[in-house]
This record gives C-alpha cells, sequence and structure tokens, in this order.
C-alpha cells in the first residue's frame, strides 16, 4: 500500500506527550545533535589515531580495536535501549545515556593504555547507542515515513555540518596540543549535547509500552519486525553503505598521513571534505524524495555509490596513489550516503509507529555489526597501501548499489 503524507503541512509543528507544539526547526536541530555525536565520537578522533598508537606503544589491529569495539558495543546497547525506551521514553533513555557519555569520554582523555582506551570507547559505544536509538525513534514518534525522511535529512545535514567540522578541529588539536586534546573535544561536546537536551527537549513518545522489555514480548516483537520485508530492504541498505562510510572512518587516516603523507590538520581537512559532500547529498535527498518518492530517491543515488566505488578500485588497481585518486571517488560515495541513510534509517521504523525504538535498535545492531567486521577485517588487511581501503568501499559500494537496486525497489513506491 503507498504510504501518503500527513495532510498538515511539512512545516506544522507537532505535538509531544506534553501538548506543547514542538516545532520542525526544534526536532531537526536535537536529531543533528543527537546523531552528530556518533561522527563527533569517531570523526574527532581520527586525526589522533597514529599518534595515539605510537604514543601507547599499540599495534594496528590494537588501535583499530578502539573503532571497531566502540562500534560492536554500540551495536548490542542498541538492542536494550530501544525497548527500554518504548516502555520509559526518549527523555530519560538521552539523559541516561549522554551522561554515560561525558563520563566515559572524560575517563578515555586520560586512558593510560590502549587496554584501557579500548575499555572506554567500548563504554562510549554503550552510551552513544541511547542517542542514535532515541534519535531515530523521535521521528516516528512525530511525522509519518515520507515526511520524516525530510525531517531526518534536515537534521542529517546538520550532522553534517559536526561531521565537516570534526576531523579539522581533531587535526588542529592532535598538531598543537597532542591526541588527548582531541579526546577533550569530545568529552565537551557530549556534555554540551546533554544540557541542551536536558533544557530544551521533551518527551516524544505519545505512548509508553509498560511490557517493552518483557522477554517474550520483546522476542516475538524482534521476530515479527525482522521477517518485514520493508524493514529487511531498508536495514540491508543502511548496513551495506554504512559498511563504505565505516572504511573511510577507520582506515582514512593510516592511508591520508600514512600512505598518502599528509599533516594531521590537511587529513582533517580532507575528511572534512568528505562530510561536505555528505552534506550536500542530504540536501539533494529532500528535493528527489520530494519529486520522486523515497524509492526513486535511492535508485537515483545508487548510480554514484556505484560510481564512487568503482573509481576508486580502478585508480587503485591502476597504481594511481595520489590524496585525489582517494578523495574523488570519496566524494562521489559520501554523497550518495546522504541520500541513502536518512531514506533507510525512516523506513526500517516507517512500518512499526508502536514499536520505533525496538525497530530502530534492531536496525542499528545490524548496522553496527556490518560496520564491526569490517572493521576486523579492514585492520588485517592494510598493508601501508591504498588497495585495501579502495577495496572494502568498492566493495560496500557494489552491496549498496545492488540493494538499493532490487530489494528497495520491489518494495511499495513511498511518496
Amino acid at each position: 500500500m503507498t504510504v501518503r503524507c500527513a495532510e498538515r503541512t511539512a512545516s506544522a509543528p507537532r505535538r509531544h506527550r506534553g501538548g506543547a507544539a514542538l516545532s520542525r526547526g526544534r526536532v531537526a536541530l536535537a536529531l543533528a545533535l543527537l546523531l552528530g555525536l556518533q561522527p563527533i565520537t569517531t570523526d574527532v578522533f581520527l586525526p589522533a589515531l597514529p599518534a595515539l598508537t605510537r604514543a601507547l606503544g599499540a599495534t594496528l589491529e590494537q588501535a583499530q580495536l578502539t573503532m571497531s569495539a566502540l562500534i560492536l558495543a554500540f551495536g548490542f546497547a542498541q538492542l536494550m535501549w530501544g525497548p527500554v525506551a518504548d516502555r520509559i521514553g526518549r527523555r530519560r533513555v538521552l539523559l541516561v545515556g549522554l551522561a554515560m557519555h561525558a563520563l566515559a569520554s572524560i575517563g578515555a582523555t586520560f586512558a593510560g593504555s590502549i587496554e584501557a582506551l579500548v575499555a572506554w570507547r567500548v563504554l562510549q559505544g554503550v552510551a552513544l547507542a541511547a542517542a542514535v536509538v532515541c534519535a531515530r525513534a523521535l521521528v516516528r514518534d512525530l511525522y509519518d515515513p515520507v515526511e520524516g525522511a525530510q525531517v531526518m535529512s534536515l537534521g542529517l545535514s546538520g550532522l553534517a555540518v559536526i561531521a565537516l567540522l570534526g576531523p579539522a578541529l581533531g587535526g588542529v588539536a592532535t598538531m598543537f596540543a597532542g591526541w588527548r586534546s582531541a579526546l577533550a573535544l569530545v568529552s565537551a561536546a557530549g556534555i554540551a549535547t546533554l544540557a541542551w537536551v536536558a533544557w530544551r527537549l521533551p518527551e516524544t513518545a505519545r505512548t509508553l509500552n509498560p511490557h517493552a522489555t518483557a522477554p517474550g514480548p520483546l522476542l516475538a516483537q524482534w521476530r515479527l519486525i525482522g521477517r518485514d520485508r520493508v524493514f529487511v530492504a531498508w536495514t540491508a541498505l543502511i548496513s551495506a553503505t554504512y559498511g563504505g562510510l565505516f572504511v573511510i572512518l577507520a582506515g582514512s587516516s593510516y592511508v591520508y598521513i600514512g600512505t598518502l603523507g599528509l599533516t594531521p590538520l590537511a587529513y582533517g581537512v580532507a575528511i572534512g571534505s568528505t562530510s561536505a559532500a555528505y552534506m550536500v547529498g542530504t540536501f539533494v535527498c529532500r528535493r528527489w524524495v520530494a519529486r520522486l518518492g523515497v524509492n526513486g530517491a535511492v535508485r537515483r543515488a545508487g548510480w554514484f555509490t556505484l560510481a564512487g566505488g568503482a573509481s576508486i578500485v580502478a585508480l587503485a588497481a591502476a597504481g594511481v596513489s595520489t590524496v585525489w585518486a582517494v578523495l574523488l571517488p570519496q566524494w562521489l560515495f559520501t554523497f550518495a550516503h546522504g541520500v541513502h541513510q536518512p531514506c533507510g534509517q525512516t523506513g526500517a521504523v516507517g512500518p512499526f509507529p508502536k514499536s520505533a525504538g525496538a525497530a530502530a535498535a534492531l536496525a542499528g545492531f545490524v548496522l553496527a555489526a556490518t560496520a564491526f567486521f569490517v572493521g576486523l577485517w579492514l585492520g588485517r588487511a592494510l598493508d601501508g597501501t591504498t588497495w585495501p581501503f579502495a577495496l572494502g568501499v568498492g566493495l560496500c559500494a557494489l552491496a549498496t548499489t545492488t540493494i538499493a537496486w532490487t530489494l528497495v525497489q520491489r518494495l511499495p513506491p513511498t511518496h
């Protein structure tokens, strides 16, 4: 059945449980801050990875664990936070999770060994899951899937601004104050987000489910969600495209700094430009969704995903080892990522308005598990050349495009 847009205008304020109007702008800002905490936690940290690897006497695989262990914890924790948010509400979960994130970030800043740093990063991942699950769920609390995709893309535009500035700030901090200063920036961002949520974000869940965390009903709900073909198609799409993005996040500092010889600051600018391409994608997403529908927007974005993946593999296979041979394909891939993610994240929870937390949690777990295994492979495959990096992006691009052109197009059109 075709999903119809709500009769209210896109700019009309929505009501939360307290009854007061919650404007579209405030929702978009909440999404930018909550979802933006993920790239802050990862991207600001990226320029510091080579330096902390040397300072803590860690191996490359141990250093990669600071990323992959965070992502694994992030994935599993979503399975916990999602049902809890359906039971006690989004706001309470956010306040607990954000406080935990601030504490873990401070601990990571002062970690004295790679093992301690990995442990604090695991706790960061658990806390980060609360922010991301509740952000995805509150969109479904307030909007239908089509308008939700547009509001999500608006929030992700704000996220892209954060992601654009983060690596450059991390690079500057690492160059002039050492790798710990980059982690201190993550702490400051987490504390600021906690303060804004406590001050400005009300509860958005319209009803609470007192049985949401009961094991029997929860497992039954997850089975129902996991068998839904709409959920499967959109979750597969966002997992595949995020797998490629995670290759960029986890491997780019070693490629740009170690292989191509950039300074941490220059690397921060390069990876920040990738975020700019992503931001452009989120703007284009809103136009394409309005003109082509959600399915059509994803279909068109698949061409850019494929072009990015194919070009980076072709250039690496030809032995072209320059910054532009990596950066230009990255721009194409992340531009398309800016279309796939808002469509996929809202599409995955669309069929489940009464259990949006559980659906968001399950989708997030699959996405994070994909990134974890990609990270494990990348830590072993990096060899001082651009080839493993290019191959990882290329394979994820191929998977994303295949899903966008097959599974997603078999779904009822969403306008």
